[in-house]
């Protein structure tokens, strides 16, 4: 049947078909050959891709980065030196996997032992550092739990301290991802074992000594972080980059750091491909921009009862986040926190969250807000006067 075509469809069927600009929108990870991954901005903060990030898994020798945890509190606390000696147990000297090739006849350094753990992955090493830390690997585990309690890691369950498979050892992405920040964090000066490319105790067999990060030898923007394996775990890795970020300014303080966990990848060659597909998305599909320089406020309302009329809400680092590139101009902020804000108010509480959005709408990044100067409750008088214009308000 036909139909004759009035100017208004040909004006409608025009506009149908015109080129519209497309709204903006989060940018789609590539595909990544693993059981599971995640991908986090360490320097804001946010996580931009991940794949079954809470699944529980098997960690294999990612484990050692809780090991390690433990090993640098103990040096930063002065429980321990770097150049103490450890002896090396029975048990030690045989556990099976990855070694580090030390014996009973030996007393091996802390950081001998260090390098033999972070660049072997020495099973051996491991325990020799477990049993001095913990006293036996039986207390050592215990505090390896304790520790992932207190730093949130809530799907964690540590058996042993090297990651050899034991049933109900495991972890996620996600828990492995705040570990590694909170090592990076909490340990800065131990963080460059890490990125040691080779490591041989002298007087051992001149094999095992090449970092398994292959990584480190691939793009020199990485320095980290730890690699695992067993049939069950399939090959994983933990790694970390840092590239200058104009945005952040020059320096030590312009570099945008990344950190990758990807888990059961097929072999050796491929986790280190699938990490490193995973960074180089991050760094081109996302961009850093600051919204506040290191202790500046971002906002500063009235606070009521208080010694200061205004208090100060930010991040002590600033507030960076991670945005589409390209939608920098084009970003839409808002603050939501508590009205009233009343004293007193802690430095380092959280008040409110930053949230900000891409021109369609989109969520990019919830900022917790926390207060960068005490307000300390005014005086009885103060106190009443401002509860007498909030009554009337």
């Amino acid at each position: 049947m036909l139909f004759r075509r009035s100017p208004f469809f040909l004006f409608f069927w025009l506009v149908l078909c015109l080129p519209f600009p497309a709204l903006s929108a989060l940018p789609q990870p590539p595909e990544v050959a693993a059981r599971a991954y995640l991908l986090m901005d360490v320097t804001s903060g946010q996580v931009l891709a991940a794949k079954d990030a809470d699944k529980p898994v098997e960690p294999a020798s990612l484990t050692k980065l809780m090991t390690a945890y433990l090993v640098f509190d103990a040096l930063k606390s002065g429980k321990l030196s770097l150049q103490q000696t450890l002896p090396v147990s029975e048990k030690a000297w045989k556990m099976p996997g990855s070694r580090m090739f030390i014996d009973p006849k030996m007393q091996v350094p802390v950081e001998d032992l260090l390098k033999g753990m972070i660049v072997q992955s020495g099973n051996d090493a491991t325990m020799a550092l477990a049993e001095g830390v913990g006293g036996s690997s039986e207390r050592f585990v215990e505090m390896m739990n304790q520790q992932a309690k207190a730093l949130g890691l809530t799907a964690s369950s540590f058996k042993n301290p090297e990651g050899l498979t034991v049933a109900g050892h495991t972890t996620t992405a996600r828990d492995l991802a705040t570990l590694a920040m909170r090592l990076m964090r909490d340990f800065p000066d131990f963080v460059p074992y890490y990125a040691i490319q080779r490591y041989r105790y002298p007087g051992t067999p001149a094999t095992n000594d090449s970092n398994r990060n292959l990584l480190l030898f691939r793009d020199p923007s990485v320095d980290g972080l730890k690699t695992g394996h067993t049939d069950a775990a399939g090959y994983c890795l933990v790694a970390t980059a840092h590239r200058p970020s104009p945005a952040l300014g020059a320096g030590a303080q312009g570099q945008r750091r990344l950190l990758s966990v990807l888990l059961g990848a097929s072999s050796e060659n491929a986790r280190a491909a699938e990490s490193q597909k995973l960074l180089n998305w991050g760094y081109t599909a996302f961009e850093a921009v600051r919204l506040s320089p290191a202790g500046e406020p971002l906002t500063s309302p009235r606070v009521w009862k208080g010694r200061a009329e205004v208090v100060k809400l930010g991040r002590p680092e600033g507030v960076v986040v991670s945005v589409p590139a390209g939608e920098a101009g084009r970003l839409k902020t808002e603050v939501t926190r508590p009205d009233p804000l009343v004293a007193p108010l802690q430095r380092g509480q959280q008040v409110g969250a930053l949230r900000v959005r891409l021109g369609n709408g989109d969520l990019v990044a919830d900022v917790p807000l926390s207060v960068l100067e005490t307000v300390e409750e005014s005086g009885m008088l103060g106190r009443a006067w401002d509860a007498l214009r909030l009554w009337i308000q």
